[in-house]
């Protein structure tokens, strides 16, 4: 990965709520994990891009279960709201990122086989570049998470790390001179 363009690329964080982040998971910590995509979103909003947080409720539900708020730090320039895995299905998001003119999507988050690989899939079925950091990134289960980066996600994105990710955007900042 050389260089990433802010203007044409954001960030979303899938899923870091309290309750979600505060489960087990493989192979990285989910506190691990909203470290990491803190970077990245501090990097994003450096470069000038866009960071989206995505947070799930539960449908027909009059309130919420505890920790359904987003951890501590994580905030979004945009915030979506799902209600299914993916974070594309009935939330606005595909538009919102159309008419800001983004085309390339860095996805974080957790969990790796569930809300992450949803939305990557989709990302991809839309015809977005997709970026996907896998040390920002965890599931419930270690194995599930290296089927996913093993088999999956080679075949629909570009498997980088977090570290990858902050130099492609800070080699774009110095470039334009920010």
């Amino acid at each position: 990965m050389e260089k990433l363009d802010p203007r044409r690329t954001a960030l979303l964080l899938i899923d870091l709520m309290t309750r979600i982040v505060e489960q087990p998971t493989a192979p990285h910590a989910g506190s691990a994990v909203v470290t990491r995509s803190l970077a990245l979103a501090d990097a994003m909003r450096k470069a000038g891009g866009l960071v989206v947080a995505v947070r799930v409720e539960r449908p027909g539900v009059a309130e919420q279960p505890p920790g359904s708020e987003l951890a501590e730090g994580v905030l979004g320039d945009l915030e979506i709201v799902k209600h299914t895995w993916g974070a594309f299905h009935n939330t606005g998001l595909e538009e919102a990122l159309r008419k800001r003119g983004v085309d390339t999507l860095i996805i974080t988050g957790i969990a790796t086989n569930f809300g992450v690989e949803q939305t990557a899939r989709f990302a991809d079925e839309f015809g977005f570049t997709v970026i996907l950091p896998e040390d920002a990134i965890t599931a419930l289960d270690a194995h599930a998470h290296a089927f996913a980066f093993d088999y999956v996600f080679p075949r629909i994105a570009t498997v980088s790390t977090t570290a990858e990710v902050v130099a492609a955007l800070e080699g774009m900042v110095t470039e334009s001179g920010r």
